[in-house]
């Protein structure tokens, strides 16, 4: 890894590889990107980002892509066997009853093998099992390559720790762990990363920001599996104590505001659903290494309840929702990413429809057609409603009132984004916040 200036691969340009390429590639290095679609591939090559939202993104397109720094093909071939490095970014999936589904990533790993050459590394960013790199990736490469990991290759795991839409700014953030099969390897993925990534200082660290070796790829699998278990757990947590706020009159926001003033207490916000490709997806890969962990088990059930717990909220507030007009704001997980992995939208429309209610979505990032898509009847502003419910925090929903939605006597804001004196004499109602029971609107048992 003494070369000044490296050929990287990136497999798997989604919201996080393609990222890391145009990272890669602005440090002066050579990347070629690897997707199986041509419409990504022909974006990336015309210097356009294909998914919108990622901050600084366009702009590292238009640098690196026309000095020939970035390339994207969908041959393997053109890409791996001229290689220094691999680092392959392939989603992997997981089922309800936290089953890994390989199937992208074997197939990824096995065309990567077909065209490995000795001295390559090959680094995996994806979030895995623990012992999956050591147990399933070498095996598949050192077989599909005739080579030998620790000798001819070498192979390390190193989670990505950004979240989407500042993914430029958090690689600058936090540590860059790495974890590998033999001391060679995890020397090579530190060289590696430190030739292409910058880091902030941080005093609040133990040690400098930058490359930590965490001394082998388990610990680093279980480090990302940690760390996202963790907030799952907590918002579990959050959620419980919100809950039983609810019942007994008590403001939450404002318990949790006084817990974490004392050092050791970081209590996390509550909400109406967990989303995303991380929180609700981690936590399983974690529960299929070790299936005994019952406080994970029920911390990602209480998460998973938390969109038809509203909706019963809203029930219990209302009244019968029967034929009942009520709006849905933010069909994504989150605000300000156009994004529906995991979103609690699905569940929070499937709850209302299951109590009869007429059920409109709306979300400034996604057009009607699209909301069609999903299967969703979109909400146009100025439309009458009877009920509300904030699903996805969007700046735009700060500014909401009676004008957008008239008609609605009820309001449920599952994610402190709304702001409540812009509903009038709607009964308004903040997850957490206490009122409904405190005001006597809200049977105690319904929540």
């Amino acid at each position: 890894m003494s070369k000044n200036v490296l050929n990287i691969s990136v497999v798997g340009l989604g919201k996080i590889g393609l990222p890391l390429a145009v990272q890669f590639a602005s440090k002066g290095h050579t990347v070629s990107g690897v997707d199986i679609d041509q419409r990504v591939v022909d974006l990336v090559n015309d210097a356009v980002e294909p998914f919108p939202g990622e901050h600084g993104l366009a702009d590292g397109l238009r640098d690196v892509v026309p000095r020939g720094l970035l390339k994207a093909v969908t041959n393997y071939a053109d890409a791996i066997a001229d290689s220094d490095v691999v680092v392959v970014v392939v989603p992997l999936f997981v089922d309800d009853e936290a089953r890994p589904d390989f199937g992208w990533m074997d197939s990824a790993t096995r065309s990567i093998a077909a065209h490995l050459t000795p001295g390559t590394l090959v680094s995996y960013e994806t979030t895995l099992p623990v012992g999956t790199t050591r147990d399933r990736w070498v095996p598949l490469l050192a077989q599909g390559s005739g080579l030998t990991e620790g000798t001819d290759f070498h192979v390390v795991f190193s989670p990505e720790r950004v979240l989407t839409g500042r993914v430029f700014s958090d690689l600058r953030k936090y540590p860059k762990l790495i974890g590998g099969l033999s001391a060679e390897g995890a020397r090579r993925a530190r060289e590696f990363y430190e030739a292409v990534l910058d880091f902030d200082e941080r005093a609040d660290l133990p040690r400098a920001n930058g490359v930590w070796d965490l001394g082998s790829a388990e610990a680093a699998e279980l480090a990302k599996l940690a760390e996202t278990t963790y907030r799952d757990v907590n918002i579990g947590l959050a959620n419980e104590f919100a809950l039983y706020a609810d019942r007994v009159g008590i403001d939450v926001h404002a318990v949790i505001d006084a817990c974490n003033s004392q050092p050791y207490s970081h209590i996390h916000r509550p909400g109406i659903a967990v989303g995303g490709h991380c929180i609700p997806v981690y936590p399983r890969l974690y529960l299929w290494n070790d299936p005994e962990a019952t406080i994970v088990r029920a911390a990602r059930a209480a998460n998973a309840a938390m969109p038809a717990r509203t909706i019963d909220a809203l029930g219990a507030l209302h009244g019968d929702l029967t034929d009942q007009t009520v709006v849905v704001l933010g069909a994504a997980y989150r605000g300000g990413v156009k994004e529906t992995a995991f979103s609690g939208i699905f569940d929070a429309v499937d709850a209302l429809k299951a109590r009869g209610a007429r059920v409109l979505v709306h979300d400034p990032l996604y057009t009607t057609d699209e909301l069609a898509s999903y299967g969703f009847e979109s909400f146009q502003e100025g439309q009458a409603a009877d009920a509300l419910v904030l699903q996805a925090d969007h700046e735009v929903y700060r500014r909401w009132s009676h004008e957008q939605a008239p008609g609605v006597r009820t309001v449920i804001d599952g994610r402190r984004g709304l702001d409540s004196a812009a509903w009038g004499e709607a009964t308004f109602v903040r997850l957490g916040d206490g009122t409904a029971a405190r005001s006597g609107d809200i049977d105690q048992s319904a929540v």
